[in-house]
């Protein structure tokens, strides 16, 4: 049962060991552009976010007044 158990161990690693040769790495300038589109849609974002809650909120205490 153990000679079962390092077989089934060892065909794991080889088989895991061929997917990483599949990894496809990106290379340094694709993965900089991307990186920096990632940072600017996030900063883009979290600037509309905050200027939908000051709307929302100033509309709501404008209504809370009525």
């Amino acid at each position: 049962m153990a000679k079962e158990d390092k077989k089934t161990m060892k065909s794991r690693f080889e088989a895991l060991k061929s997917e990483f040769g599949k990894i496809v790495w990106l290379d340094r300038e694709k993965t900089g552009r991307q990186t920096a589109a990632v940072v600017i849609v996030s900063l883009i974002l979290g600037v509309l976010i905050f200027l939908f809650d000051m709307l929302f909120g100033q509309a709501t205490d404008f209504l809370v007044k009525l």
